[in-house]
């Protein structure tokens, strides 16, 4: 008897594990503006919708958004500028930028389906246009590269596998911790991806993207000399994304 519920336990482990498979292969796509294959169970409206409902939260966390005018113009000058010069605004994304209070944060970040934000702590450490224009340029690639609606397709795909593996054979944590671990991996090639769409934007646009680099400098120096280790977080080292910013340079002033 014993054995029999085991093997059926087993069984429905399996079952639950295939679907999260299948599941995961059914919604694999193409994305049109990046080339790369992603698994994504959202449409672009879903995205919309999603970063529209969640935005005001968002921003109060922050302390909501800063008041300056000239300010948020300026974000937004920029902003539109990198949308309407790049492929970005043949996307159905509904960009929008806000510019947020906070002057102690050091951060910049991008809902699903357009809305990005910068907080003020970022923002006053910027001493030039084409600055700014690589912190936007960059949360425009995490738009139009999809990358909260695929690590959301990514939670769900893991979460059914560990319910899988907990049914079949108590193996529920083990499997949730290689979910986590692949999810941080992916985060760090989303930020690479940003940056790599980044520059395309700014040079697009007639930014200077060498002024991506001093904006790394800006973020080593906000992290100060204890930063998390690159294999500890879901971010790459400012370094590491250095060298990278610097390929993506060369290799854009020889194609666009």
């Amino acid at each position: 008897m014993r054995n029999s519920k085991l093997a059926i336990r087993l069984l429905l482990g399996l079952a639950i594990v295939a679907f999260a498979y299948f599941q995961k292969c059914s919604n694999t796509e193409t994305n049109p503006y990046t080339g790369r294959e992603q698994a994504i169970g959202m449409t672009p409206e879903q995205e919309i919708a999603l970063g529209i409902q969640t935005a005001p939260e968002m921003a109060q966390q922050y302390g909501g958004l800063h008041p300056d005018e000239n300010y948020q113009a300026m974000v937004d000058n920029v902003g539109n500028k990198l949308v309407q010069s790049s492929i970005a605004h043949e996307t159905p994304y509904r960009y929008e930028f806000h510019l947020l209070r906070d002057p102690e944060t050091v951060n910049a970040f991008a809902l699903p389906g357009g809305q990005v934000f910068i907080t003020y702590g970022l923002f006053k450490q910027l001493e030039t246009e084409d600055q700014l224009a690589g912190v936007l340029g960059h949360e425009i690639g995490h738009v139009l590269g999809r990358h909260s609606a695929e690590r959301v397709a990514e939670t769900q795909f893991w979460q059914t596998v560990s319910t899988g593996a907990q049914v079949g054979a108590d193996m529920g944590n083990v499997v949730a911790g290689i979910g986590q671990t692949t999810l941080l991996k992916n985060g760090r090639g989303d930020e690479l991806e940003s940056d790599d769409l980044g520059i395309k934007f700014m040079m697009k646009a007639g930014y200077n993207p060498e002024q991506m680099i001093q904006v790394m400098e800006v973020l080593k120096r906000a992290a100060g000399p204890n930063r998390v280790p690159e294999f500890q977080s879901t971010h790459p080292d400012p370094d590491n994304r250095i060298e990278r910013i610097r390929e993506s340079i060369e290799k854009y002033r020889k194609t666009l």
